[in-house]
C-alpha cells in the first residue's frame, strides 16, 4: 500500500470502472437480479444475486479511499450450536481466498473481504470484481445449507 492516498481523480476512475462493471454484470450475468447504488454512501452499490441454495442475497461493495470493501450477510445469529457452527466456519475460512467469514452486528454471519486499490491495475479491476463476485456466489451456495443446519439443528429435525 502506498503512502499517500491516492488522488480524487484516481478515485472517480475506480468509481467509474465499478459502475461500468456493475452495469455489464446486470446486462449479462443471469444471476445477478438487480444493482443499485446506496443512496447514503458515497460510492458503494448493492448488488442482489439469485442463489439456489439461499434464494437471494445481496453483495455490498464500498469503494473507500485505499480499499474496495465487499460483504454479504450470510446467516443471522444461530440459535444452538454457536461453538459448532463458528468452528465450522472457522475451517471454512481456511479454504477461503481473499474473503472470510466474520461476526457482525447482533452476531449475525457475514461474509468479507477488501481488495487494495493499489495492487490492481484499473485494466484488470472487471476480472478481480469477476473473481470476488463468482466466489461469494460458490461459497454462498456451498456452505450456506450445512451452516443451517448446524446453527439452527431443532427446525431441521424430522426433516
Amino acid at each position: 500500500m502506498r503512502d499517500i492516498p491516492p488522488s480524487e481523480p484516481d478515485l472517480k476512475a475506480l468509481e467509474a470502472a465499478i459502475d461500468h462493471w456493475l452495469t455489464e454484470q446486470q446486462a449479462t450475468n443471469p444471476v445477478v437480479d438487480t444493482v443499485e447504488a446506496d443512496v447514503y454512501i458515497p460510492r458503494a452499490w448493492f448488488v442482489r444475486l439469485r442463489g439456489e441454495q439461499k434464494e437471494a442475497y445481496t453483495v455490498r461493495f464500498h469503494l473507500r479511499q485505499r480499499t474496495v470493501l465487499f460483504e454479504t450477510y450470510f446467516m443471522p445469529a444461530p440459535e444452538e450450536n454457536q461453538a459448532e457452527l463458528y468452528a465450522h466456519l472457522l475451517r471454512r475460512n481456511a479454504t477461503m481466498y481473499g474473503a472470510s467469514f466474520v461476526l457482525g452486528e447482533e452476531d449475525a454471519v457475514y461474509i468479507q473481504g477488501r481488495l487494495d486499490n493499489d495492487l490492481v491495475p484499473i485494466d484488470r479491476l472487471a476480472d478481480e470484481l469477476d473473481r470476488i463476485l463468482g466466489s461469494i456466489y460458490q461459497w454462498v451456495e456451498q456452505f450456506f445449507q450445512p451452516a443451517l443446519r448446524i446453527g439452527f439443528a431443532s427446525r431441521f429435525e424430522g426433516r
